[in-house]
């Protein structure tokens, strides 16, 4: 026999995750009875050189074991790792981790634990909430906008739904400048629509002046692209959500700006950028390796000249000035904010945006991009602190969706159940019930594509391919289960516009066409309008506690529990059809049947049973 002991465990650790700052955390080994133990010792360290050891006590005992048990607070915020230090009679060893819950002496993984500020919070409404995601110029359009001051050169498509421009210029530039005149107004008109959706809120890529159609190159943050509208269209579509009870949240790009801006001006347009004026008062927010021709840019990206974010004066014009950009945008009514992305933004800047974000409005939600697991990000040499610190109320939560993603191309269950587990571990919960779980984004391939063709062909074909009916129809089985887990899953389930009616595409611009306004697959739009009401209605898929149940192994099965309500979440992809008891009431089925008292799911099959009303 060995020593056990398991992280995912109450039994074991608890409380289970992360730990507030002096909260006290507790630790229980299961020591065999025939083992010459002298001394247990658990041992901490974090990235700030703190670190501690406290030693274990017997407590109790099973048949075969003895019950080792110990406690602790952590006095420092931080992101934290431990292992066992063991002393035997004639042996001295330290225990790691190996794999989900084994143990291994003197190699392995240590656990982690993240702590974070015992006054940390994220907003209640955006926890287990609905949200849909919008790319502005291609969600509507309603009448017309002045484009006095519209950048140039730019063109407007003649119909809307022809597929965007994607093909490089006479120098091999892609300029992005095509446009099809969705705005803000366009949005406002629809939100009727979203409301019937479900959403709890609105989250809009870039509205900010800018040359390019998808706005992440800035070039006046305190004005809204002439395109979409002006200041009064953004405060009536936020007046208009807020009647009808959603949030509006914008997208924030402050790792970088446009070379056409105010503050860069590299063609001259605006008068005293940071190339236009050698006197700029924009000149330090950027860093010239020879001025003015030569300066870093996000990726290489000559367009995008990156900004010294922690510069006094961008960080006044930014944050902390009385009419700041993040002041001005807040006060046309502005929910909350998406950090556009966070990894390259210090965490000094991060933690002034969000004091001054939660000092002018407490409820607001700020959210940040970052691809991998945010516990534990290192970027550019540097473990970030969005947790540990209390730096961001959410982040988006890519992985849930690359666990979806591995289910549905076969990998199994028990991966899928890892990849989950880890996040769950590894978030404060009030964070984890607030990541936005999204299966497309306006950086990736469409999700019905992504699952219906794995195509790899040039920017040419994929402008012009579509699945074919047999495999689109294969491919909304699949999306409907991945729906049903990505609403499912703690988090808020976030819609890419128009995944909830068929929409196809590749990467970008082929996952920005414009939303199919008559052409939409109603089937579909039924199938989320029916998971969104679920969700709203069982707060055990807000803010419950997940669970795993074993089961085979193409075959996920895993339980939301809050105050006595229990749902069992089933999907199963597997080719021989899963059966199990059916104890409750069937809120959702898909690609199954009920048979009398048993539950029986075909591939691609999914269903959600209420077990336990609280």
């Amino acid at each position: 026999m060995e020593m056990q002991f398991n992280s995912l465990s109450e039994r074991y650790k608890r409380p289970f995750g992360c730990v507030k700052q002096h909260e006290l955390c507790q630790l229980m080994v299961e020591v065999p009875k025939d083992c010459p133990l002298n001394r247990l010792e658990v041992v901490l360290s974090s990235d700030s050189g703190y670190g501690m050891s406290v030693s274990f006590t017997r407590e109790g005992e099973s048949e075969y074991y003895w019950e080792y048990r110990t406690e602790f607070s952590l006095p420092r915020q931080g992101l934290y790792f431990f292992f066992f230090h063991v002393e035997l009679t004639d042996e001295i060893f330290n225990l790691f981790r190996s794999g989900e819950t084994g143990l291994c002496a003197n190699e392995g993984e240590q656990w982690q634990i993240t702590c974070y500020p015992r006054d940390y919070q994220t907003p209640q409404a955006f926890q287990g909430a609905v949200l849909y995601q919008i790319f502005p110029d291609r969600f509507y359009k309603s009448g017309s906008c002045d484009l006095t001051g519209k950048l140039e050169p730019y063109w407007v498509h003649a119909s809307w739904g022809e597929t965007p421009h994607y093909l490089p210029n006479e120098h091999g530039e892609i300029l992005n400048n095509d446009f099809f005149g969705g705005n803000l107004r366009g949005v406002e008109e629809k939100l009727p629509y979203l409301k019937s959706l479900g959403a709890d809120g609105i989250y809009l890529n870039p509205i900010c002046m800018a040359y390019s159609n998808h706005r992440y190159d800035t070039a006046d943050y305190k004005r809204i692209d002439p395109m979409l509208g002006t200041d009064a269209d953004l405060e009536r579509l936020c007046r208009s959500a807020h009647r009808l009870g959603m949030k509006v949240i914008l997208d924030g790009v402050f790792s970088h700006t446009g070379s056409n801006s105010v503050y860069f001006d590299s063609k001259h347009v605006f008068g005293h950028g940071a190339v236009s004026d050698p006197d700029s008062p924009y000149r330090d927010w950027y860093d010239f390796q020879r001025y003015p021709d030569q300066y870093t840019s996000w990726w290489g990206i000559s367009t995008l000249p990156c900004v010294r974010e922690l510069n006094d004066s961008y960080l006044d014009f930014i944050i902390r000035g009385e009419d700041s950009v993040l002041a001005h945008w807040l006060s046309l009514g502005v929910d909350g904010i998406r950090l556009d992305v966070a990894d390259e933004l210090p965490d000094a800047f991060i933690a002034a945006f969000r004091k001054r974000l939660k000092e002018i409005k407490p409820d607001a939600w700020l959210l940040g991009e970052v691809w991998e697991d945010a516990s534990n990000k290192i970027s550019y040499g540097v473990r970030r602190k969005y947790f540990s610190a209390g730096e961001l109320d959410s982040v988006m939560n890519y992985p849930f969706r690359n666990a979806i993603l591995s289910f549905l191309a076969g990998r199994g269950g028990e991966q899928f159940r890892r990849q989950i587990m880890t996040v769950v571990e590894h978030y404060p919960p009030f964070v984890l019930h607030s990541v936005m779980n999204s299966l497309s984004t306006h950086d990736t391939p469409r999700i019905l594509t992504t699952l219906g063709d794995n195509f790899s062909g040039s920017k040419t074909e994929k402008a012009n391919r579509f699945l074919g009916p047999e495999a689109r129809s294969l491919a909304i089985q699949k999306e409907k289960v991945a729906a049903m887990l990505q609403f499912t899953l703690p988090g808020t389930a976030c819609i890419y516009y128009g995944d909830e009616v068929g929409m196809e595409g590749f990467e970008d611009p082929f996952n920005r066409r414009c939303y199919p306004w008559g052409k939409e697959d109603r089937s579909l739009l039924g199938y989320y309008q029916a998971l969104s009401q679920i969700k709203h209605r069982y707060p055990a898929l807000r803010t419950g506690t997940i669970e795993f149940e074993a089961a085979p192994a193409q075959t996920v099965c895993f339980l939301r529990c809050l105050d006595g309500e229990t749902l069992r979440i089933i999907a199963h992809s597997g080719e021989a059809p899963f059966s199990a008891p059916l104890a409750g009431k069937l809120l959702l089925l898909h690609n199954g049947r009920q048979e009398k008292d048993q539950l029986v799911l075909n591939q691609w099959g999914c269903a959600v049973v209420l077990e336990a009303e609280g």
